[in-house]
C-alpha cells in the first residue's frame, strides 16, 4: 500500500482523541514490576492455584428448573403454590409392552413391580399408580374384585386408565411414580432416578422411562459430563492448532496453563462464596478460554516482531507496556458487559454474570502472575516461530484494507443492509418448547418419549387448579364435570390438545350406580378403590381443587403454548381464578424467561461497553463507533436464526449477552494499535496499515485457535450446547470481519476520510 506523506495528518477533518489508554508512564512502571518481581509472582499463583484447587472441584450446579426464573416469577410461584397445596406433579413413568396383559398373572407381576419401585428411597410408595390397582383393587373385597370382572365393569376400569396406564391397543402399560420432594428424601434425586433406571432395565421387558423430572435430571447429567470432557478435548485441539501457529512448546503450554489457573481460582472463590449457578454457568469454561486466549496471542505476536532485534527481558518490557493497557481496559470492558447481567430478575442469570465478571478479573490477574515468569523462566522454546505463509495473512489483511478504502459506500451499503435484514428477522424467532429437542434423537429420554406418546399418550404433565369450596356439593361437581368435558373436547388444528383429563368427577363417574347411588356413596366407594385419588387433586383445608392433564411432549412450540393458553382460557370461563401450572408449563416458557430477561440486560451491556470506551479513548464517538461490530454479528446471527425458522433455546437465548463480550477485546486492541501509530506521527492510512498487518494477524490466529477449539461442541450430547458452540464461533468469525472491515471503515469516516480522498486522486 503506498500511504501518503505524514503531514496530510495534519489536515484531517477531525483530530483524534486525548487517548487515556496510551498514558505510557505508569504503564511502563508497571511492566518493570511484573517483570522484576515474575519469580515471585510465579511463584504465587502457583501457591494459589494448589490451595483453590480443592475448592475447584467442588463446583456443583443448582439442578432444579425452578432456578432458571425469577424468584417472582408468576408461573414460578403458581408451581410452588402447587407443590405445597398437592404435593407437585413430580411423575416418573416407567412404560412397556406386554403380552397377555390383562391375564392374572401378568397384573400378578405389574403388581409386584410397581411395590419394589414405590419402596425406592425418594419414591412416595402411597402415590404409586398401576393397571392391576384399578382392575384388581385390594380395599373393595372379595365380593367387590368379583364385581370387577363384569366385562362392562372392566372395560369401564380401562376406559378410565387409558391414556395414562393402559395404552388403546391394551398392550402397552405403565407404573406411574411420585417423586418425594428432593429436600424430604433420604437420597438425592440423582440416585432415586439412578434406582428407578436400574429396575426399568433388568424388568423383562426392559421399560422405557420418562417424565419432566428424568428430562431436567438428564439435562444438567449431560451438561456437566459434556463440560468436563468437552473441555478437555477442546484443550488438546486449542494446544495443537496453537502450536501450529507458533511451534513452539513454551507459547503452546503457557496460554493453556493461564486459562487453567483462572478457572481454578474462578471456580475455587465461587465454592467459597457459596454462589447459586445453574445450567447458563456452564458457559464458564468456553468464555475464560476465549478471553484468556485472545490475550496471549495478542502478547505472542507483537513479543515475536520485537525479538527479531531485542534481547528476551527488553522485548518482553516493551510489549507488556505497549499491551497492558490495551489488555486492561478489554478485560474491563467485558467485565462491564457482563456486569450488565445482574439487572437480571432470574438469581442465576445473576449469578452468571457475578461469575464472568470474576472470571475475566482472575484472568487478567493470571496474565500479570503467569505471562512475565513463563515467557522469561528457563532457555526451552524461547521464541514462537514465524511461517512464511504469514506474509500471505498479512497480504491478504492488506488488500482487505485497501478495499474498504477503495469501496467504502459499497461496503457500508452491504453492511447497513446486512443489518437492516438481521432486525427483521428477530420478528420471525420462534421459541423451542419441546424440552426433549434440548437431546440427539438417539438419546434414551427422545426414544422412551417417543414409545409413550406413540403407544400410550402424552408423556407431558401439568394441571389446571382453582378454589373449590366443597366435594359434597353437586351443583359444583357438576360444574367439575362441565369443565372437564369442554377440556377433552379442546381441539388445535383438528387434533386432541390433551391425550388424558384427570378430573375428581371421573373417578366418581367411574363408580357405577349399582356400588352407590348418592355422590356421598359413590364418594365412599372411590376412597376404598383408590384412597390417593381425591388427595391428589382435592384440599380441603385450602379449598382448592385440580384436574391433572396429559400431553404431547413433542409437539411444535406454537401448539404447546397456544393449547396452554386455550386450556387457561377454558378453565377460567367455569372458575375464573383458575391457574396453569406444572413442570411442562415452566419449561415450555423457560426459553421466555430467559429472552425477555437478555433484552434488558443486553441493552445494559451495550451501555456499559459504549460508556467505557468513551473513557477509554476520551471520546464518545469511538465509542459509538467501537459499538459496531460488536453489535454487528449478534444482529445479524440472530436475525438469521429468525429468517431460517430456527428456534430459540437455552443456547440461542443466551448467545447475545455472552457475544457481546467476546468481539469487544478484539477492538480494543486495534484502537488503541491505531492511535499509538497515529500518535507517534503516522498518518491515518499508515496508522491503519500497520495495525491491519499486526494487530490484523493477531486476531485472525486467536479467532481461528478458538473457533477450532469450539467446534469440539458439536459433539455434545446436549444440543443447547451445539448450537452454543457453533454460534460463538459464527459470532467471533462475525466480530473478525467487523473490527478488520468496518471498524477501519468507521475510522476513515471519522479521521482520513479527507486523507483517503487525497490519495484516491493520486492513484
Amino acid at each position: 500500500m503506498t500511504s501518503q506523506p505524514e503531514s496530510i495528518s495534519n489536515d484531517l477533518p477531525a483530530k483524534s482523541p486525548s487517548v487515556t489508554i496510551l498514558d505510557t508512564g505508569f504503564w511502563k512502571r508497571s511492566a518493570s514490576f511484573l517483570i522484576q518481581w515474575r519469580i515471585s509472582l510465579l511463584i504465587f499463583a502457583v501457591v494459589l492455584t494448589a490451595i483453590a484447587y480443592p475448592y475447584s472441584q467442588r463446583l456443583q450446579l443448582d439442578r432444579s428448573i425452578e432456578s432458571l426464573f425469577a424468584l417472582d416469577h408468576p408461573l414460578l410461584l403458581s408451581y410452588q403454590e402447587s407443590k405445597s397445596l398437592f404435593g407437585g406433579d413430580e411423575f416418573v413413568m416407567l412404560a412397556w409392552k406386554q403380552d397377555d396383559l390383562l391375564t392374572s398373572e401378568s397384573l400378578i407381576e405389574i403388581e409386584a413391580f410397581g411395590k419394589t419401585l414405590g419402596e425406592l428411597p425418594g419414591v412416595n410408595p402411597e402415590s404409586t399408580q398401576t393397571l392391576s390397582a384399578v382392575l384388581r383393587p385390594k380395599q373393595i373385597g372379595f365380593i367387590g374384585n368379583l364385581f370387577m370382572r363384569i366385562p362392562t365393569v372392566r372395560e369401564s376400569a380401562l376406559n378410565f386408565a387409558e391414556g395414562a396406564l393402559v395404552g388403546e391397543d391394551r398392550v402397552t402399560t405403565a407404573v406411574v411414580v411420585r417423586l418425594k420432594p428432593e429436600e424430604e428424601s433420604v437420597v438425592s434425586r440423582a440416585e432415586t432416578l439412578a434406582s428407578i433406571r436400574d429396575l426399568a432395565a433388568s424388568h423383562n421387558p426392559p421399560a422405557y422411562v420418562v417424565g419432566e423430572p428424568v428430562q431436567v435430571h438428564d439435562m444438567f447429567e449431560v451438561v456437566e459430563k459434556d463440560g468436563a470432557t468437552l473441555g478437555i478435548v477442546s484443550s488438546v485441539i486449542l494446544l495443537i492448532v496453537i502450536f501450529f501457529f507458533f511451534r513452539s512448546l513454551r507459547w503452546m503450554i503457557l496460554p493453556l496453563v493461564m486459562v487453567q489457573a483462572a478457572l481454578i481460582w474462578t471456580k475455587a472463590f465461587l465454592v467459597i462464596s457459596g454462589m447459586r449457578l445453574s445450567m447458563v454457568s456452564s458457559m464458564l469454561n468456553s468464555l475464560v478460554t476465549i478471553i484468556g486466549i485472545a490475550t496471549v496471542m495478542h502478547i505472542t505476536i507483537y513479543f515475536r516482531e520485537l525479538r527479531r532485534d531485542q534481547e528476551r527481558i527488553p522485548a518482553l518490557r516493551m510489549t507488556l507496556s505497549t499491551l497492558l493497557p490495551a489488555i486492561c481496559w478489554a478485560c474491563a470492558t467485558t467485565a462491564i458487559g457482563f456486569g450488565a447481567l445482574l439487572s437480571s430478575d432470574i438469581v442465576p442469570i445473576r449469578s452468571f454474570g457475578i461469575m464472568m465478571v470474576l472470571g475475566v478479573s482472575f484472568t487478567l490477574l493470571a496474565a500479570f502472575t503467569i505471562i512475565p515468569g513463563g515467557v522469561l523462566l528457563g532457555n526451552f522454546s524461547v521464541d514462537p516461530r514465524k511461517y512464511g505463509w504469514e506474509k500471505w495473512v498479512t497480504g491478504g489483511l492488506l488488500n482487505l484494507l485497501k478495499l474498504v478504502f477503495r469501496i467504502p459506500k459499497t461496503i457500508a451499503s452491504v453492511a447497513f443492509l446486512l443489518i437492516v435484514f438481521g432486525f427483521f428477522g428477530l420478528s420471525f424467532l420462534r421459541i423451542e418448547t419441546d424440552f426433549s429437542k434440548n437431546f440427539r434423537d438417539n438419546s434414551p429420554i427422545v426414544q422412551a418419549l417417543n414409545f409413550v406418546e406413540a403407544n400410550l399418550g402424552g408423556a407431558g404433565n401439568y394441571e389446571i387448579n382453582f378454589p373449590f369450596a366443597d366435594v359434597t356439593d353437586p351443583e359444583a361437581i357438576d360444574k367439575l364435570r362441565e369443565l372437564s368435558e369442554e377440556l377433552k373436547a379442546i381441539e388445535i388444528e383438528g387434533h386432541p390438545a390433551l391425550t388424558k383429563v384427570i378430573a375428581y368427577t371421573d373417578g366418581i363417574d367411574f363408580i357405577p350406580s349399582v356400588a352407590g347411588r348418592t355422590l356421598e356413596a359413590k364418594r365412599e366407594t372411590l376412597q376404598k378403590m383408590q384412597p390417593e385419588f381425591e388427595p391428589s387433586l382435592f384440599n380441603p383445608e385450602e379449598q382448592r381443587m385440580r384436574i391433572l392433564l396429559r400431553a404431547l411432549e413433542r409437539q411444535p412450540a406454537e401448539l404447546k403454548l397456544q393449547m396452554i393458553d386455550e386450556v387457561t382460557r377454558t378453565a377460567q370461563k367455569y372458575f375464573p381464578e383458575a391457574k396453569c401450572t406444572g413442570l411442562y408449563v415452566l419449561l415450555a416458557n423457560i426459553i421466555l424467561s430467559l429472552l425477555s430477561d437478555q433484552v434488558v440486560s443486553f441493552t445494559l451491556a451495550a451501555c456499559g461497553i459504549f460508556l467505557s470506551m468513551t473513557i477509554a479513548f476520551r471520546s464518545w464517538k469511538v465509542g459509538l463507533i467501537s459499538l459496531v461490530p460488536n453489535l454487528f454479528p449478534i444482529v445479524i446471527l440472530i436475525g438469521t436464526l429468525g429468517w431460517i425458522g430456527s428456534l430459540v433455546n437455552i443456547g440461542t437465548a443466551m448467545i447475545a449477552s455472552v457475544s457481546i463480550g467476546l468481539t469487544v477485546d478484539s477492538s480494543i486492541h486495534y484502537l488503541s494499535s491505531y492511535f499509538r501509530e497515529k500518535k507517534t506521527g503516522h498518518s491515518h492510512a499508515k496508522a491503519l496499515e500497520l495495525t491491519q498487518s499486526q494487530i490484523g494477524l493477531s486476531l485472525v490466529f486467536s479467532n481461528v485457535a478458538l473457533i477450532c477449539g469450539f467446534s469440539v461442541l458439536m459433539l455434545s450430547e446436549f444440543v443447547p450446547l451445539i448450537y452454543f458452540g457453533v454460534l460463538v464461533s459464527i459470532a467471533m468469525l462475525g466480530g473478525l470481519i467487523g473490527n478488520l472491515v468496518l471498524l477501519p471503515l468507521l475510522l476513515t469516516a471519522l479521521y482520513g476520510r479527507k486523507e483517503v480522498i487525497m490519495q484516491s486522486a493520486t492513484e
